[in-house]
């Protein structure tokens, strides 16, 4: 896990570098509002290259962690730091680890690591994810994604049912 407070220059760095159209004021208001959120990152000599947050959530009864803002610098791309984060990310996950791919190009990479489309917004809300969140900062989780209505992608060991995401409104 990364302390966000001695390596907060480099999380908004790279954050904003990768997300080029975010702010760093965007990135520095995420990490300072966030509450039960952690971080991962890959450090090529003492640098900060690849990094992902872990967001605790529910979906049910069951407990996991949202995987967000998965990123690495461009030159460090294609040696499997986000691969090895997505590992180790699992090690701390109870019931499951979920995520939104940002476009269709990642759900290949995230199916590699293991991960099964199983969420997404069909308006059928019995169940849904919940965070323990503001509502800024689970704005900040649904963020990112190319999709009016996302479809989410689940780690899990134990069965886990299809169901929604519950997001229930266009975004755009």
């Amino acid at each position: 896990m990364i302390e966000f407070t001695e390596n907060r220059e480099q999380i908004i760095s790279l954050w904003c570098t990768v997300f080029a159209e975010d702010s760093r004021e965007d990135a520095a208001f995420f990490l300072d509002n966030k509450k039960n959120i952690s971080c991962l990152g890959y450090f090529e000599n003492n640098r900060l290259v690849s990094m992902l947050f872990l967001a605790d959530c529910v979906y049910g009864a069951l407990k996991g962690k949202y995987v967000y803002a998965v990123c690495t610098y461009k030159a460090h791309r294609g040696r499997g730091y986000s691969s090895a984060l997505l590992k180790e990310a699992k090690k701390f996950m109870q019931d499951f680890l979920w995520l939104i791919p940002a476009n269709d190009s990642l759900f290949d990479f995230y199916k590699k690591a293991g991960f099964e489309t199983k969420l997404f917004s069909n308006g059928v809300f019995e169940n849904k994810i919940c965070f323990d969140e503001t509502d800024n900062i689970i704005e900040y989780l649904y963020s990112g994604s190319a999709y009016a209505f996302p479809k989410g992608m689940v780690y899990c060991e134990k069965d886990f049912p299809v169901g929604s995401t519950g997001l229930e409104r266009k975004r755009g």
